[in-house]
């Protein structure tokens, strides 16, 4: 997999009947290595171990239901009172961050309603709190560190 621009860290990978797979610390569980998955596990342990995001308050592949359709969120950060807090989407390194992208994030908000979207390819990272009040969104020059929330 390549290099990207979030730190490395020391991930457990492994090979099943001819697949790699990747340990993903959050569902506690071994999981395809996609690309996508290479970016959403690199940027997990970022939010862990530099911006001091709470493990136990990450979940990934939150599923959500709109009707009779099933949406699946990348990584949801929630609060100590479990309300959904930030959504995260992830795009594999070689798929632009576009507005498409950042249509999909809402369509999640929608339904989860929370204070920040960040989306990131693991190249590129934008970060975006929302303000209900006025109906706008500012981007933000980093992502915010836990305690900043």
């Amino acid at each position: 997999m390549m290099q990207l621009n979030l730190p490395t860290y020391e991930c457990r990978l492994r090979e099943q009947n001819g697949r790699q797979q990747i340990f993903d610390v959050l569902r506690r569980r071994y999981v395809a290595l996609t690309p996508e998955e290479w970016v959403r596990q690199h940027f997990v342990h970022y939010l862990i171990e530099h911006k001091g995001y709470p493990k136990g308050l990450l979940a990934n592949e939150v599923n959500l239901r709109v009707g009779e359709k099933h949406l699946r969120c990348d990584t949801v950060l929630y609060d100590k009172a479990l309300h959904p807090k930030i959504i995260v989407e992830y795009k594999a390194p070689e798929i632009a961050i576009t507005q498409k992208v950042f249509n999909q994030i809402t369509v999640y908000n929608m339904l989860l309603h929370v204070d920040y979207l960040i989306v990131s390819n693991g190249m590129q990272h934008y970060c975006c709190q929302m303000d209900y009040e006025q109906n706008r969104y500012t981007f933000l020059s980093d992502i915010p560190n836990y305690d900043q929330l």
